[in-house]
């Protein structure tokens, strides 16, 4: 799987969900597209990832 234009290694199939919270991203503070659509935040949990899939995650940042 590619995720930020890096290789990343998955075992089997997972979540987007699953994958963020095991990589503690802050789900309130992102965006995330897989394979070039940008995904609802309900759908996280239903939508699985593959060694096949393009992730793309946008974290939002405070600051002036």
């Amino acid at each position: 799987m590619r995720v930020n234009g890096k290789e990343k290694k998955i075992e089997s199939d997972i979540s987007v969900m699953d994958y963020l919270l095991s990589e503690n991203y802050n789900l309130n503070h992102i965006a995330v597209e897989l394979d070039g659509e940008i995904i609802r935040k309900e759908s996280y949990s239903k939508t699985m990832l593959t060694d096949k899939s393009v992730l793309e995650i946008v974290q939002f940042m405070g600051g002036g």
